[in-house]
């Protein structure tokens, strides 16, 4: 079985392709059985595993396959599933086999592959995948184990070292960002849309800097309720978003719409009310929830995940000793996991050479019980049993010496003395 990662993130693709590979919540489960059956078409056994992790700076796949080539085949299974074009995909996917794709897996979960070095997210966003890989029928014993780990390696990165001091979030870096266009957001009307993980931490950061008012916009109406009733807000439905768009000062999008939400012509007929008074926006979602148009126009400011990648940066050289630090502890549990997959390696050898005994062991007893029933004598019986069982357990090892020849017969000459070495 080959451990594998394949897949995109903010340092190797635009998020013009990345929403273009994204996953919606509710296409995980079938896209994780599709990508099981995809490896299985290549690998009769029907052993393969497979788990997908799709967020808003990344896009992967991590599977365990005995199949030939079995990086190529993930690599297309994505630009498969999503009917790109395979060589336009191709040159921004990294591909990582076995130890390089566990160490992948764990700087993952640790963020410090994140946009936002140290960010805690992406590790309940990994959880998430995995439960739905799991539910989906996707995980085996290689994946699981591989996750665990990774989750206990992010915990202990997280106890030991500083990365997550001085942590910038997105949420956080939204709100540096709309200070830089508005003095004192104490004065601002700041409007979310969506009710997700992601809006919720935006909306704790900017309700820290008390806003004159907070709405939230939301497809259920209860939902977007429950969240602005944490925060003193209220809701609105997001069909009424085009009548009252013109209100607000900042808004935040987090959706899984698989189309924008907010198009040109709402923005434009919103700042013609506001008599353009300027607006700031942060579109945090992939697929986008805004049309890029609206970056255009004079009196918006408009921010991507992409644009945040300068603010996210301060505080960063505070972190590298905290990085240098992780990355050890990393190195060891990869370290430590090779050496479990190597052990998993050779377990059918060790159940072959256990069943091989058990059975010489049953038949030189059987041998025996037949000789105490004519009544020959214990001692001897004894003697016979313990030589019959020495003579077949050796014979395998002495007629492989003898077969070999060369460099083969000089380490078996080396190697069989060590391991029939008895204890004293």
């Amino acid at each position: 079985m080959q451990l594998l990662a394949v897949g995109l993130n903010h340092t190797t693709a635009p998020v013009a392709l990345r929403e273009r590979l994204a996953f919606a919540p509710d296409q995980l489960a079938t896209a994780v059985a599709a990508a099981r059956n995809w490896f299985q078409r290549l690998d009769t056994r029907g052993s393969d595993e497979a788990a997908i992790l799709s967020t808003c700076n990344r896009t992967e796949l991590y599977a365990a396959s005995a199949a030939d080539n079995p990086l190529d085949a993930g690599a297309h299974f994505l630009a498969d599933f999503h009917k790109l074009n395979y060589s336009e995909l191709r040159p921004h996917l990294y591909m990582l086999p076995q130890h390089e794709a566990v160490r992948h897996t764990f700087r993952v979960a640790s963020g410090l592959d994140s946009m936002v070095l140290g960010e805690t997210q992406i590790l309940g966003q990994i959880k998430d995948a995995i439960r739905t890989a799991d539910e989906a029928g996707g995980l085996g014993t290689y994946l699981h184990q591989l996750f665990q780990r990774s989750f206990s390696v992010a915990k202990e990165v997280r106890s030991t070292t500083e990365i997550g001091a001085h942590s910038v979030s997105m949420a956080a870096a939204a709100v540096r960002l709309s200070q830089r266009i508005f003095d004192k957001i104490s004065q601002q009307n700041v409007l979310f849309i969506g009710a997700g993980e992601m809006i919720e931490l935006c909306a704790t950061h900017f309700a820290a800097q008390t806003p004159k008012s907070i709405t939230v916009a939301n497809r259920t109406l209860e939902r977007g309720e429950a969240l602005a009733h944490r925060f003193n807000g209220k809701a609105m439905r997001l069909a009424d978003l085009q009548h009252q768009l013109h209100q607000y000062d900042i808004l935040i999008s987090s959706t899984a719409s698989s189309l924008p939400l907010i198009g040109l012509g709402m923005v434009e007929r919103a700042i013609k009310a506001r008599r353009h008074k300027p607006m700031f926006m942060v579109d945090l979602a992939v697929p986008r929830d805004i049309e890029p148009e609206v970056a255009r126009l004079n009196d918006v400011f408009l921010y991507t995940v992409d644009d945040l990648a300068d603010v996210v940066q301060t505080g960063i050289e505070n972190r590298q000793a905290a990085v240098a630090q992780a990355e050890a502890i990393i190195e060891t549990r990869v370290q430590s996991f090779m050496h479990w997959v190597d052990d998993r390696a050779v377990v059918p050898v060790i159940q072959g050479l256990q069943e091989n005994g058990e059975a010489i062991r049953l038949a030189e007893l059987e041998r025996a019980r037949k000789l105490l029933a004519k009544g020959e004598d214990v001692d001897a019986v004894l003697e016979a049993l313990s030589k019959g069982l020495t003579a077949k357990f050796m014979h395998g090892p002495q007629q492989a010496l003898h077969r070999a020849q060369g460099e083969d017969r000089a380490q078996l000459a080396e190697l069989l003395p060590q391991l029939f070495r008895g204890r004293r």
